[in-house]
């Protein structure tokens, strides 16, 4: 496989991607390029919607497609905003008004615990009976205040206690070492050297 196709406009996830898919020779095509619409997310599970976004991209691509689908669960929120955690504070998407809005439902709770999940999922052609199903959990804490200049999303808020910075502060080589998609594309990895 020399080629594929990601379902995702994410600039920030195109870039770990092609960081981590790099060395193995694998180009990452993000589906924009190609004219690939963004396929719908309605499931209440990061896998059903991670393997709706790879069948939709590898139909239109004619391409084998890696999707992924991601997110940040919140103890105290019972897991939320989870699958929902691109559009937390609804229409347009927007980072900053996501993060207000975690921060502003954890006031004054004690338990600031969560973790980011990551399923990742690679489909050879659209109808792919035995996609390729790999996951990925960075445990961490949900901080009041933001550092940091790297990452995306929650990245500014989620602080990693382990090594006292948050996920923005993190070098893109360390943050692949010990993040949630990291962790899913090395087990997606070795799934897929199983097959040779």
């Amino acid at each position: 496989m020399k080629q594929l196709v990601l379902a995702s406009s994410n600039p920030g996830k195109l870039r770990e991607f092609e960081t981590l898919l790099a060395p193995l020779g694998i180009e990452v095509v993000p589906q924009s390029r190609l004219g690939v619409p963004d396929a719908d997310e309605p499931h209440p599970t990061f896998v059903e919607n991670a393997l709706a976004k790879a069948r939709n991209a590898s139909g239109h691509a004619r391409l084998p497609a890696l999707a992924d689908d991601s997110g940040i669960c919140v103890a105290a929120l019972g897991g939320e905003p989870g699958v929902h955690s691109a559009r937390f504070a609804g229409d347009p998407r927007s980072d900053e008004r996501n993060n207000a809005r975690l921060v502003e439902l954890l006031s004054g709770e004690a338990d600031r615990s969560a973790h980011y999940y990551c399923v990742v999922v690679l489909v050879r052609h659209a109808a792919d009976p035995e996609p390729l199903i790999a996951e990925g959990r960075w445990h961490g804490e949900v901080a009041d205040t933001p550092r940091g200049g790297g990452g995306f999303g929650y990245d500014p808020y989620f602080h990693v206690p382990e090594l006292g910075l948050r996920a923005a502060e993190l070098d893109p080589q360390t943050k692949n070492a010990i993040s949630h998609r990291g962790k899913a594309l090395r087990r997606l990895l070795a799934l897929l050297r199983e097959e040779e």
